[in-house]
């Protein structure tokens, strides 16, 4: 994952067959390219009327996403479509890596990856950066594999963007409150686990305390 676990191999951040390993990706995108800025990273801030927005409510605390549906359309729409389903209800953070991301949105408390929707086109070349607190797509390492785990960057990932050597990992939002939080999360002490999924398959970069998505709704 952000490798597909960015979903486990989709960049995210999962390890192992189903697993989306951040690890991965960052093997794989390290030739990443950049693209022009769009969204702006000063603190909270008011939401655009033609943005959504969504509420993670964690158990570290609330986040508020504000999501792009004119540069991400596909993306936003399947995010949504996930909020909606009460996807997101009870899954937790299970990779989290100091100075990279945070990755969720596809495994519960077991460590068992919930059933998705078919994956989505990759929106990587929509503009939007991977930039300190913009909420990215995971996926594995083939291009149009994103499902329903995402990632909130924590420093300014300018490998991740789509360059002529890699299709990126398409951003669809960022963070408009609850700075804080994802902070606090990304600090949090980690460890290996066992995969629900895959027997003897251990899993890295895990919370020890399980952080949890109580919620997640539109505002």
């Amino acid at each position: 994952m952000p490798f597909s676990s960015i979903k486990h191999s989709r960049f995210t951040i999962k390890a192992g067959v189903r697993s989306h390993s951040l690890i991965a990706l960052l093997m794989s995108v390290l030739a990443v390219g950049t693209c022009s800025p769009v969204f702006a990273q000063t603190g909270e801030t008011e939401a655009s009327a033609k943005m959504p927005q969504v509420e993670l409510d964690t158990s570290k605390g609330k986040i508020i996403l504000e999501l792009n549906p004119e540069k991400a359309p596909k993306t936003v729409a399947n995010f949504l479509s996930y909020v909606k389903s009460g996807h997101y209800n009870g899954t937790i953070f299970h990779r989290v890596i100091p100075d990279f991301m945070i990755q969720g949105g596809g495994l519960d408390a077991q460590m068992k990856e919930r059933d998705t929707k078919p994956p989505i086109v990759n929106e990587g070349g929509n503009g939007l950066k991977n930039d300190k607190y913009s909420i990215a797509m995971a996926r594995t390492q083939v291009p149009d594999s994103a499902t329903s785990q995402f990632f909130i960057n924590t420093k300014d990932n300018d490998f991740l963007n789509r360059s002529s050597r890699s299709a990126g990992y398409a951003v669809f939002g960022r963070v408009v409150k609850g700075l804080g939080v994802v902070d606090a999360i990304s600090k949090t002490k980690t460890t290996s686990r066992a995969s629900g999924d895959v027997p003897g398959m251990q899993m890295r970069d895990v919370p020890v305390e399980p952080i949890t998505i109580k919620s997640a709704k539109i505002l």
